[in-house]
């Protein structure tokens, strides 16, 4: 099953309901079918290997997932916040190309061979009905570039296989109100972004597409449009509340918000509870290389948490629930022995959505397991805790020390509104532990006073040697912290 099939499906189901912009004026299903239909014909006559895209959120972006699928070609959106050099280096491993960018973005990457830059514009004037019937389906569906600190990006290629099980898996066909919309407010060459242009299509769910993230952008929009539904990662959560709390006017029409892209503070979590109560939230684990959501908090699940005395319940609120019932996940120790319940290691799924596949090589074993390099654990009651990668596991002396273990004490102290723990070289121990922390406006806090509240609740040995008072921590742009650009700034 290609792609473009889901959107044929809901467009013969509900073919006058807007798929994607604002009520007033938006695409309907069947117009948004009988342009990808005509553009993916257009496409599929060129000597092209992929249909790329550097530009920021909006109808371009479902547009081309669907019209790439008709002409049989990979989509590629790149990272537009990459320096020109490394942006450039994209743009070359996509050619023979169509590239579509606003003229700003196009002039960060003049004169590439085998690069044809079209803009957003251009699309919005596709004749609909001067094309024959486009060939559709291809070997690959999306080709997404990590996001490597170091070394050159790795394409984790996603065929029409895994992505059609993820949709099939996880939404109900036209399961949606007339009524709902989602704000897309994630970037479109993160995986959250490529799987809420399929999932909405399916569901029949109308997509709003924020080109830049602000939080009071964000809230007006969300108000104007009446929005039901939205994904948001760490970063934005709380700039978020922070506007829903200052003018008291709430966002009325929220129904479902989802998070993910990180490690979600408890705080937060249970500050949005508080601020928006008739809302389900909804925490999304997954990665690029599992075509996304592989576990899911769901809403009864958090607010059973939050409103339970027991510890172990409780507790639940930082983890990222179960696993989907399409997948499979094992707790791994570093032998690959699989280990039992509370205890910790890397984390293995295993499932038809899952690809684990790059262009350079397959990561899955023969048996389909898929190695996420994040370390976690899986509870008696089968609720997966993500701590972080297995890169960041902190060695002091013989001793693994988990930094998301030290972090979640750190942040219950009130003075505390961000923190981040690495370990950097010592010349006894291997490794010392570090913290960075951000503070709450107006709260204070001593160096001391801090290593004495871990010191209180965790051992000696997962005590910061060092705290460092910082404004801001160093995040990507998807809310994930940058650990090894902390270690630089730090170091």
């Amino acid at each position: 099953m290609e792609l473009s099939m889901l959107l044929e499906m809901a467009a013969e189901g509900c073919p006058d309901r807007v798929a994607v912009g604002r009520r007033a004026d938006g695409l309907t299903y069947a117009q948004l079918l009988a342009r990808a239909r005509s553009l993916g014909a257009r496409l599929a006559g060129q000597d092209l290997q992929h249909v790329g895209m550097v530009d920021t959120n909006s109808e371009a972006v479902p547009l081309l997932v669907y019209a790439a699928s008709y002409a049989g070609l990979p989509f590629v959106p790149l990272n537009y916040r990459l320096a020109d050099a490394q942006l450039q280096a994209a743009v070359r491993r996509i050619a023979p190309a169509v590239v579509v960018a606003s003229p700003e973005q196009a002039a960060r990457f003049p004169g590439i061979e085998g690069i044809t830059v079209v803009s957003p514009d251009d699309l919005a004037r596709v004749d609909a009905h001067d094309a024959e019937e486009p060939p559709s389906g291809g070997d690959i569906a999306i080709l997404l570039f990590t996001s490597g600190t170091s070394g050159e990006p790795k394409g984790a290629v996603l065929r029409p296989s895994h992505l059609v099980s993820y949709v099939l898996s996880t939404v109900e066909f036209l399961g949606a109100e007339e009524d709902e919309a989602i704000l897309v407010s994630v970037p479109p060459y993160h995986i959250a972004g490529i799987s809420t242009v399929l999932t909405s299509v399916y569901n029949g769910r109308r997509m709003v597409q924020l080109p830049a993230f602000s939080p009071e952008g964000w809230v007006e929009l969300a108000r104007a449009e009446r929005i039901t539904h939205a994904m948001v990662v760490p970063t934005m959560l709380g700039r978020i509340l922070d506007v829903v709390e200052a003018d008291g006017e709430g966002l009325p029409a929220l129904r479902h918000l989802s998070y993910g892209g990180g490690r979600m503070p408890g705080t937060v979590v249970e500050r949005a509870l508080r601020l928006l109560p008739d809302v389900d939230l909804v925490n999304a684990y997954g990665l690029t290389e599992t075509s996304s959501t592989i576990s899911v908090l769901g809403p009864e699940d958090h607010r059973e948490a939050a409103a339970s005395t027991d510890p172990d319940v409780r507790r639940r609120l930082g983890s990222v629930g179960r696993p989907l019932p399409s997948v499979e996940i094992e707790i791994r120790d570093h032998d690959g022995t699989v280990v039992g319940p509370g205890e910790q290691g890397e984390i293995f799924v295993r499932g038809e959505q899952v690809s684990g596949e790059y262009l350079s090589h397959k990561a899955i074993d023969d048996e389909g397991w898929f190695p996420t390099r994040d370390r976690g654990l899986l509870d008696a009651a089968g609720f997966l805790y993500v701590d972080g990668r297995a890169d960041d596991v902190i060695v002091r002396g013989a001793e693994n020390l988990s930094p998301g273990e030290i972090e979640d004490v750190l942040v219950q102290h009130e003075a505390v509104a961000e923190v981040a723990v690495v370990g950097l070289p010592d010349t006894e121990w291997g490794e010392r532990v570090v913290a960075a922390v951000v503070l709450h406006a107006g709260k204070d806090a001593s160096e001391k006073e801090l290593q004495d509240w871990v010191r209180a609740r965790l051992r000696s040995s997962k005590t910061p040697s060092e705290v460092h008072f910082v404004e801001v921590l160093p995040h990507n742009e998807t809310g994930k912290l940058l650990r090894r650009v902390l270690r630089e700034q730090l170091a």
